[in-house]
This record gives structure tokens, C-alpha cells and sequence, in this order.
């Protein structure tokens, strides 16, 4: 049954790799969008995660997970579908592209919440991280390729192939999941009021010893992380002298770093203590980090380094702060646990990247780049002085 939710992780991840790339790509090249127009469809691909991860999390903790997961993958395949239609008609506009954009992150934001809450029903608590290590493998499968394939597919051929791809992509996803076990996903008989459920969740998670050092780290991780990525193109452009093949690539290097970790994760988890694990992404951030400040005064060549690292570093980070997640959580509680990482995570991107454009803006590029090197200090910080780092084994 595993094998069944890993297969769908790869298609649904890649359904929206595939359409989150191709979108601002349709928008610049075909629809002539200004700059405010592609910044409103990028805030409308991401907006779901802030404004829907908690009802998501309450809903993957009251009804059905199986159920849940194949009706926002249904809903995402039908959302995208319709973009060829509108194509065709001579309907597609950058404002169509944004709200079917939001309809398809809103299944993103489920499946992403959700899945978590599910592994544990399918795998024994000792498979749990070998579990978790395939799906994240999935997932940087997906953001590998799925961007390459969205620019290829609307280069060479059109924009409605690329985004009936993403649809095709999703229905398998919703095809894999509703072969689970009906039973295995569903959540616990106990349904407390919404709000004193959130209330509950929210609770737990920050006077938890484990989890609130996972959600404060992750949340200073991102600031960081989407300083960087405001800037970056600028800074590259600029000061290193890259053009848009360096730019892409050293970018693209991330996700090559990415199943990099994933596939070693496993390895790692047998030959260091499991505290060991949870403190490697924060530490290989600040490494990576630094190898890209260092490109201030240095080599431009070190980014390709530092970016390789930065998806290297992390996937193993969240694969062993999942399953610890998993593991100290209670099982009816899991999706609004998760839903609340999530918000408060990816809550901080958009601060993130107005921090970054601000201080890009007034003090220099530069010094963004030593602003996020700053925050990502903080996240290894956080870890460095909490009990995480001691663990030799994963808590009863």
C-alpha cells in the first residue's frame, strides 16, 4: 500500500511542479503579463498554503484521509483541464491562469497536509523513516524534472499539452490513492468542535519539547530561504555575471541536491544517532550559506555549490522531523499538526521575499544576501540550544 502512495506523491507533485512552472511562463511569453501581473499569479499559487492549511489539517483529523486526498486530487485535475478549453476559446487570461492556479494549490495544500497524517496507518512505526525517505524522494523527482518538463512542453509544442499533462498527472495521482484501504486512513470517532480542535492542536504543538523547536527553526529556515530567492536572480545577473542558462541551472541544482539526500537518507540514519539527522539540514544551511556569501569576494562557481547543498542539507532534515513528528503525535491530531507547520512555514515565504526585495531595494543585493545568511544563522541557533540534537534514538 505504500508503493501506492509513493507512485501518487510522484504524480501529484509533479502535476504541480509542471503547472506552477508553465503558468508564469504562459503569462510572460504568451500573454504578455507586466510584472505585476506574474507577481499577482505567483501570490495566487501560494496563497492557498496560508489561508487553507489549518481547515485542510481539521479536515484530515474529521472525516476519511483517503477520501479526502482523492477529492483534491479530482479537483485539481478538473481545475487544469479546463486551461486547454480556455485556450482554445480564446479565453485564457493571466486572471483565468490565477484562479485556476489557486484552485490547483488548494489540492497541493491538502495532499501535503494530509499525506503525513496517512503514512502511519500504512507502515509500522519502525518503517516510518524509510517510508518518509521514498516520498520525499518522490517529491524531489517531481521538483527536478517537472519545471524542465513544463518549459520544454510549452516551448516545443503548447501550453494546453503542458497543463493537460499536469491534469493527466493528477487523475493518476486520484486513481493510485483510491486503491488504499478504505479503513486505514479514516481519523479517530473522537470529532471535537473545530475550534477547540485547532485550539488542541495548536497547543500541542508549541509546548511540545520536540515540535516547537521543528516550527520555530522552519519558519526562520524559510524567511531565510525566500530572502534568498527574492534576490537571487538579480544578485546572479548582476554581480556574478550569470545569464538565465547559469541562473537556471545552479537553481536546478537544488533539486538535484535534493535526490541527492533523499536517496542517502536511509544510509545516514544507520550510520549516525537520529538527533544526528534532524540537526543536518539546519547545519548544511548555514554551510550552504556561506559558500553563497562567500561569492561576494569570491568565485561565481561556488553558488553551483551552495544551492546543491541547500537541497541536499534540508531533504534529510525533513525527512527525520516528520517522522518525529509522527512518532510524539497523536494519531488524531497528525493533520492538524501538519497543517500548522505548514501555515506557520509557509506563512513566512511571503514575509521572506518582501524582506528580501526591501533590503535588496535600499541597501544593496549584497546585503541580502548577508541578511538570509543571518536568518539562516538563526535557524541553526534554534536547533544548536534544543534537546533535538541529543536524540540518540526516535522517543517512545
Amino acid at each position: 500500500m505504500l508503493q501506492r502512495l509513493i507512485w501518487s506523491n510522484l504524480a501529484a507533485q509533479s502535476a504541480e511542479q509542471v503547472a506552477l512552472a508553465a503558468a508564469p511562463i504562459v503569462a510572460a511569453l504568451l500573454l504578455g503579463a507586466t510584472p505585476a501581473q506574474t507577481g499577482a499569479l505567483g501570490a495566487a499559487q501560494t496563497l492557498p498554503f496560508l489561508l487553507l492549511s489549518v481547515p485542510a489539517g481539521l479536515l484530515a483529523d474529521r472525516m476519511a484521509r483517503r477520501r479526502l486526498m482523492v477529492g483534491a486530487e479530482l479537483l485539481r485535475a478538473m481545475a487544469l483541464a479546463t486551461l486547454p478549453l480556455l485556450a482554445w476559446a480564446g479565453w485564457l487570461t493571466v486572471w483565468t491562469l490565477g484562479a485556476i492556479g489557486f484552485l490547483a494549490a488548494t489540492a497541493t495544500v491538502v495532499y501535503s497536509v494530509t499525506a503525513p497524517a496517512l503514512v502511519p496507518s500504512l507502515v509500522p512505526r519502525s518503517a516510518l523513516a524509510h517510508a518518509n525517505a521514498r516520498l520525499e524522494l518522490a517529491r524531489s523527482v517531481a521538483f527536478a524534472a517537472g519545471p524542465a518538463l513544463a518549459g520544454a512542453l510549452v516551448a516545443w509544442t503548447s501550453a494546453s499539452l503542458a497543463f493537460a499533462m499536469a491534469a493527466a498527472l493528477s487523475m493518476g495521482a486520484a486513481m493510485l490513492l483510491s486503491g488504499l484501504p478504505p479503513g486505514a486512513p479514516d481519523a479517530g470517532a473522537v470529532r471535537p468542535d473545530p475550534w477547540a480542535a485547532l485550539k488542541q492542536g495548536a497547543t500541542f504543538a508549541w509546548m511540545h519539547p520536540y515540535i516547537r523547536p521543528i516550527l520555530l527553526t522552519s519558519v526562520a529556515w524559510n524567511l531565510g530561504w525566500f530572502v534568498l530567492q527574492s534576490t537571487y536572480a538579480l544578485y546572479a545577473s548582476q554581480h556574478l555575471g550569470f545569464g538565465a542558462a547559469e541562473i537556471g541551472f545552479s537553481l536546478g541544482l537544488y533539486g538535484v541536491g535534493m535526490i541527492a539526500g533523499a536517496s542517502i537518507a536511509g544510509r545516514l540514519s544507520r550510520w549516525f544517532s537520529f538527533g544526528s539527522l534532524i540537526a543536518v539540514g539546519p547545519a548544511v544551511s548555514v554551510l550552504a550559506s556561506v559558500l553563497l556569501a562567500l561569492t561576494i569576494v569570491g568565485p561565481a562557481w561556488i553558488a553551483y555549490a551552495a544551492f546543491f547543498a541547500f537541497g541536499a542539507g534540508p531533504i534529510v532534515w525533513t525527512i527525520a522531523q516528520t517522522t518525529l513528528r509522527q512518532t510524539v503525535t497523536p494519531p488524531g491530531m497528525l493533520g492538524r499538526v501538519s497543517a500548522l507547520m505548514m501555515m506557520c512555514s509557509f506563512g513566512a515565504r511571503p514575509a521572506g521575499a518582501l524582506l528580501g526585495g526591501a533590503v535588496g531595494s535600499w541597501y544593496g543585493l549584497d546585503v541580502a544576501i548577508l541578511v538570509s545568511l543571518a536568518l539562516f544563522g538563526v535557524q541553526g541557533a534554534m536547533i544548536g540550544m534544543s534537546t533535538l540534537p541529543s536524540l540518540r534514538t526516535l522517543p517512545a
